[in-house]
């Protein structure tokens, strides 16, 4: 029986290092893998070097292509294919909702540009978790953490949700949001429930 591919996306800030750490805790039982793109491979590192540098956007986007397709082929197929779960913080849709941005000078619709990279050879999640917050909500958890980088201004991640949320409305059966302005504690409580009943449902 082939496995499950869950996915936690949301803007810096949104709540999903709190969230997985919640997710690593309560579900044992499922013995899930836990994942994250940019990977820890060296394609990844690569990656993050990148990020945040005046680094040509369309070559940055590419690399995050590349470290896709290896995390695709070296760890999700043989993960999904043995029936294993495998839950990821961060996955394509963060591509589509960041380089959507980046890229939006360069192409007419650049999420439709990126999404038919992808095409024929990406693995689509089984259930995407979007964490639905206001950026200045979002910045404010992260002070300090990106003080220096695009990723925390504002008027950029709000751009990123808007494209967040296109992406959710194009694929509702997929998508489930929560919104993570509230407590952090409320947060992990109702992407524990999404995914429990997730589970629950595709196991019986």
């Amino acid at each position: 029986m082939r496995g499950y591919l869950i996915t936690i996306e949301g803007i810096d800030g949104s709540g999903k290092s709190t969230v997985l750490r919640s997710l690593k805790e309560k579900l044992g039982k499922y013995d899930p893998i836990y994942t994250q793109e940019p990977t820890r491979g060296h394609i990844g590192d690569v990656v993050r070097d990148v990020i945040g540098t005046d680094a040509d956007h369309l070559a940055e986007a590419f690399l995050f292509v590349a470290d896709h397709a290896e995390h695709v082929n070296r760890l999700l197929k043989p993960a999904l294919e043995s029936g294993k779960i495998v839950i990821s913080d961060r996955y394509s849709d963060s591509r589509y909702a960041y380089q959507g941005v980046t890229l939006s000078d360069s192409f007419e619709d650049p999420i439709k540009w990126i999404q038919d990279i992808h095409r024929g050879w990406t693995i689509v999640p089984d259930l995407t978790i979007l964490l639905d917050v206001d950026p200045k909500i979002a910045v404010k958890r992260c002070s300090g953490r990106f003080a220096t980088t695009k990723f925390e201004k504002i008027e950029f991640l709000r751009k990123v949700q808007s494209n967040y949320l296109r992406l959710a409305k194009e694929e509702p059966e997929r998508f489930v949001i929560v919104d993570s302005r509230g407590s952090l504690k409320n947060l992990k409580k109702q992407v524990l429930e999404v995914v429990e009943e997730f589970l629950s449902h595709k196991n019986h």
